[in-house]
């Protein structure tokens, strides 16, 4: 009895000394399943100690050291694998070799050993996919008891006399067996409580960080304004349930939601230091209330007792900060502030998408602008010089053309980068072809040959005009003969193919920064609906050139 007391005291005092190491991030390796060769060797390190420690600590008997050795062999191979559990051992055993006394071989052994099986138990887990046994305390009280039976048998047949081995094991094996075994699925036991901790955090954490990105997506894309601020810090606060939330612009208050937001208005200058210092530094500034004193610099009744300060940035430029605080009576979690720091990168994110998102409409806009210059200018010099020509032989038809002129330069300026229906594109296009056949006179024809059943088919504005064009200043108006250009429609598989054919054949295909229409209404398609779609030109030389503009079946809502 004296003997199993002794033990238990020994494996007390391990305990205490893991509990008080569990309150570290060292810990937090004995919970990771897939180990590194730094974790190995931090297992190593610790699990070594314990057995050199319990074999110095051990209680001396009839020539040998009863002790909890086997807690460190066994629980270093099941955390660390077959290597790392056999060195543990080999370590414990080779110092319990140096200590002397007739069982010193088979406790060299045994300990070896001991460590090697675990490891050999830990592996056989892992390819099994049963990992998550090796934190099992009931399946590590057996291993130990399976290893210490091990070590006793070992040193029965190792150790001499045989009559003293025995009489030894008889004295030392209940004691050690039930204090080794009930030590190491104890010290599991913590482990796994931290590791079950951990998951729940991290777990909390995920789902916390989730349901923010899921509410707030697209908020700050519109711009990063008071509106789409104080929509944002409502999700904030509701999903992390802190005691406030505000959101600030590098020089004002955009929104502020929660505890004390009858002093703390939208829209007033920033007056706290440590948003400043946040802002000037580009750093996170948290004031705990503790270590770090918070005070509100604008009422000294205010009940927030400390604040997060996390900076929005930009292009590595903080254009703002995001602040979470809590009441005075009430601490600030570090899981609240790795989630705050997890909702600044979010929301920096969008507000990074929502200006490229701007800055690629601006360019949209620009494009189309260029595609229009680059129509009017031309199109109206010729339409003009052909009005000039018809107007002292036929006044009438001159007038007709320029009302088709002043349609179609109306429809031009209404055009938006927006979608439009192929009803509304071969409108514009019959104003141009009016007045290109009134100047061509009986050298142009135009067949446009389109199901009705496609007209309501969205389409990116412009997308036919430019071609057409083409057809008729790069093609048929270089020909001595009749030019005729067939426009068609036809469904293959999930995509509509509109196409423009003349027969000229005379084009030649240009780099990037020439033949801009066409360019650009290609750019146009495919940044809307991808890759699979565009522009296509196929040329027969002096035969035909038939440009092929593919588009998706299903209507895209602008």
């Amino acid at each position: 009895m004296s003997l199993i007391l002794l033990l238990t005291q020994q494996m007390c005092l391990y305990l205490v000394i893991v509990y008080l190491v569990s309150k570290t991030t060292l810990f937090k390796l004995f919970t990771e399943t897939s180990k590194r060769l730094p974790h190995k060797i931090f297992i190593y390190l610790i699990f070594s100690s314990f057995c050199i420690m319990a074999s110095y600590f051990g209680e001396q008997t009839t020539g040998a050291i009863a002790n909890t050795r086997a807690m460190g062999a066994v629980l270093g191979g099941l955390l660390g694998g077959p290597v790392t559990g056999f060195l543990v051992g080999l370590t414990g055993g080779l110092h319990r070799y140096s200590l002397g006394g007739f069982t010193d071989v088979a406790c060299a052994i045994s300990t070896t050993l001991e460590g090697l099986s675990a490891g050999l138990v830990c592996m056989y887990l892992k390819n099994n996919a049963r990992s998550e046994l090796i934190y099992h305390p009931m399946l590590v009280f057996l291993v130990t008891f399976c290893a210490e039976m091990m070590q006793m048998c070992i040193i029965l047949l190792v150790a001499k006399p045989f009559v003293q081995a025995q009489a030894l094991v008889i004295e030392i094996a209940p004691p050690m067996l039930l204090v080794n075994s009930l030590g190491a699925a104890m010290f599991m036991s913590m482990i796994r409580d931290q590791k079950t901790m951990h998951d729940k955090l991290s777990s909390s954490f995920s789902t916390k960080a989730l349901k923010i990105a899921e509410r707030s997506v697209g908020i700050l894309s519109k711009g990063f304004n008071q509106q789409s601020s104080g929509q944002v810090a409502q999700i904030i606060i509701e999903e992390t349930e802190v005691g406030a939330v505000a959101i600030t612009d590098r020089e004002k208050l955009l929104a502020f939601i929660g505890i004390g937001d009858d002093h703390h208005l939208t829209g007033t200058p920033i007056s706290s230091q440590i948003t400043l210092d946040a802002i000037n530094n580009n750093t996170v500034m948290f004031a705990d209330g503790v270590e770090h004193t918070y005070a509100c610099s604008l009422s000294q009744d205010c009940k927030l007792g400390s604040s997060l300060v996390i900076p929005l940035r930009y292009d590595d430029e903080v254009i703002g900060t995001i602040k979470l605080y809590e009441a005075k009576n009430k601490l600030f979690l570090n899981i609240n502030r790795t989630l705050g720091e997890g909702i600044a990168r979010l929301l920096s994110n969008q507000i990074l998408y929502g200006r490229f998102e701007q800055q690629q409409n601006l360019l949209t806009q620009s494009e189309l602008k260029l595609l229009q210059a680059q129509v009017n200018p031309h199109f109206l010099f010729n339409a003009l010089n052909t009005i000039s020509a018809i107007i002292s032989r036929d006044p009438k038809k001159s007038k007709q053309l320029l009302q088709q002129l002043s349609q179609f330069l109306r429809i031009n300026l209404k055009r938006t980068t927006g979608l439009v229906t192929l009803r509304d594109e071969l409108e514009h296009i019959d104003a141009y072809l009016a007045i290109e056949k009134a100047r061509f006179f009986d050298k142009l024809t135009v067949n446009i040959d389109i199901d009705d059943t496609l007209l309501n088919h969205k389409m990116p504005a412009f997308t036919l005009q430019p071609l057409i064009e083409n057809a008729v200043k790069h093609g048929t108006s270089h020909m001595m003969d009749a030019g005729v250009i067939n426009v068609t429609a036809l469904i293959e598989q999930d995509a509509l193919v509109l196409q423009v054919c003349d027969n000229a054949g005379l084009y030649k295909e240009k780099p990037d920064n020439e033949g801009l229409g066409m360019n650009i209404v290609h750019k146009r398609i495919q940044n809307l609906f991808g890759n699979d779609f565009g522009v296509n030109v196929q040329c027969q030389p002096d035969r035909e050139t038939c440009i092929q503009v593919r588009l998706p079946l299903e209507d895209i809502k602008p």
